[in-house]
């Protein structure tokens, strides 16, 4: 190894260092994405408050020690009895969008839910729903509590229902094209154990799908 390759190496590892240090010892969160995979004849998008494509993901900085808290971990839902697939598939690790690897959820709004088994400090969600076509998922909510049943002590880290067309306010938030790096939400250090969201449809179908969720935070 010559002295200027040592030289670039030192000087990167220092500028990390340094980083992390102005942040407070926190890092950049970083996710690892499945393959692009694309078919079908792509339709046409319309939504008035559909995010820029090409936007980019927000920077969540995290502390030593945050992991994925969802992995592995259980899955109920508002629809008992999915058309298609499994709610583990949710938790499983796999985000790859062909068939085998979604769950599909009656039309409506409906919602999945994960138990992190402890009460946590949430720093990001990230969510695919089906992404091998390019659609929009409507009134995708994200929510965060220490109770089950979402009644109270409730935080809403996510909200693009524009029109509260599914009665939990009207969001903020843009609606956004699917792809295979999923969607960031910045969950702001909040704390609970269960993390909900909802959805209630798409710009293709009336159906509801997820493939994989991930929560970072620590325990």
């Amino acid at each position: 190894m010559t002295k200027k390759l040592i030289s670039i190496i030192a000087v990167a590892a220092l500028s990390v260092s340094a980083f992390a240090a102005h942040h407070g010892g926190k890092k950049a969160l970083e996710i690892e994405f499945p393959p692009p995979f694309l078919i079908g004849t792509p339709v046409q998008v319309n939504l008035p408050h559909l995010e820029a494509p090409g936007t980019p993901r927000p920077t969540i900085m995290v502390p030593e020690g945050t992991t994925n808290l969802a992995d592995g971990k259980e899955v109920t839902s508002s629809d008992d009895f999915p058309i298609i697939g499994g709610l583990d598939y949710i938790t499983d690790g796999d985000k790859e969008s062909e068939e085998g690897y979604f769950v599909e959820l009656a039309p409506g709004t409906q919602w999945i839910q994960l138990d992190l088994e402890s009460t946590s400090t949430i720093y990001g969600v990230a969510i695919w729903h089906f992404h091998t076509q390019k659609r929009a998922y409507h009134d995708v909510i994200v929510q965060i509590s220490d109770d089950d049943s979402f009644e109270s002590g409730v935080t809403t880290v996510f909200n693009n229902d524009h029109d509260n067309s599914s009665g939990f306010g009207k969001g903020t938030d843009k609606a956004y094209l699917e792809t295979n790096e999923g969607k960031l939400v910045d969950a702001k250090a909040s704390k609970g154990r269960y993390v909900r969201i909802y959805g209630a449809g798409n710009t293709s179908n009336e159906m509801n799908h997820f493939v994989e969720v991930e929560v970072f935070g620590t325990q």
